[in-house]
């Protein structure tokens, strides 16, 4: 079978294939399943998107099956993306999987895949609920984003109470902290950048925000950023929040650059660059989002909404027509 590639209008495209898959005319025994994503350099994304691909191969060998799976970058433009969701459906695939490039854009997208009528799972950037309980052939995969950024609040805050020489440095009973936001309006980064300063100071802890700004996730901008708030605050910096593992992973690599001692980073995802940061020293914790098993339930909901089994088989589905992921934490011993 020779899958077809999405044209030149999808910026960057990645076609991936597991076993089963040969040469010839089309098979329409074949599942194909379109996966979407915001922004192909994002490392959780790619880590989630990876995850997913081997629970297709595994599928495969084990059963027999041919399931194709082709991953499309939207390059932040959501005209790009519309186009990749346009042309998946114009090549008659069986399940749509997005990763918005703009959440509040999703009523079109369910417009479009209810007319050809091809199931939608979007994943990591969840769409209001309005468009969600739209069609009963809409799904969201991810996490509570509130409950991310509650952990993260008690990394900091279990350490104020066993270990609070750990956390003021200065000594002057007061927190002093940085926050690196991801982007401008997305609901994460809103939740993230509030949530867990109201839970630290609703726990006693005397807190003073030096300074924050956006990084838009970004491990390179985060670094930038990093370097202006370390030659202006120096050693008054006591711990920085940042709203993904990547800007910590910036963070980190600016501490380092510049020869600092400084570990009082935390993240939020819990990829394995960010494990790996956190076990090395460099950072002090993050929050685990686990995108194995986001990767491995989405495609076990792609599989059943293909075949058309009963996808409430597959995961815990709520009454919103999400599926939440557990979460944990990683933390600095």
């Amino acid at each position: 079978m020779s899958i077809r590639r999405v044209p030149a209008l999808v910026l960057a495209a990645a076609l991936l294939c597991c076993a089963g898959c040969g040469g010839g005319e089309p098979d329409s025994s074949v599942i194909r399943i379109g996966i979407t994503v915001y922004k192909g350099d994002d490392t959780y994304l790619s880590n989630m998107t990876a995850a997913f691909q081997e629970s297709a191969d595994a599928y495969c060998r084990e059963t027999g099956a041919k399931v194709s799976v082709t991953v499309t970058d939207a390059q932040e433009s959501q005209a790009t993306q519309n186009s990749q969701i346009d042309r998946f459906i114009s090549l008659n695939y069986d399940v749509l999987c997005v990763n918005m490039v703009d959440r509040t854009d999703a009523g079109r997208v369910v417009d479009k895949a209810r007319a050809a009528d091809v199931p939608v799972l979007f994943f990591n950037r969840e769409p209001v609920r309005e468009d969600l309980t739209s069609w009963d052939k809409v799904y969201y995969v991810g996490s509570d984003t509130r409950e991310s950024a509650e952990l993260q609040a008690g990394i900091i805050l279990d350490l104020w109470r066993t270990d609070p020489a750990r956390l003021d440095r200065n000594g002057d009973g007061m927190l002093q902290y940085v926050m690196f936001e991801g982007e401008t309006r997305h609901q994460d980064t809103i939740i993230r950048t509030e949530v867990p300063i109201q839970i630290l100071k609703d726990a006693g802890i005397p807190l003073e925000r030096l300074d924050g700004g956006q990084a838009n996730w970004s491990r390179s901008q985060a670094a930038a950023l990093a370097e202006n708030y370390f030659k202006t605050y120096g050693d008054a910096i006591e711990v920085i929040f940042c709203n993904n593992d990547d800007m910590a992973l910036g963070v980190a690599d600016t501490v380092e650059r510049l020869g600092l001692d400084f570990r009082n980073i935390v993240g939020i995802d819990g990829t394995p660059q960010g494990l790996e940061a956190v076990d090395g020293g460099k950072l002090l914790g993050t929050v685990v989002m686990d995108y194995a098993a986001h990767g491995d339930t989405l495609f076990r909901m792609s599989l059943a909404l293909a075949g058309g089994g009963d996808v409430n088989n597959t995961a815990e589905i709520r009454e919103d027509r999400s599926v939440r992921i557990p979460m944990s934490v990683h933390i600095r011993k």
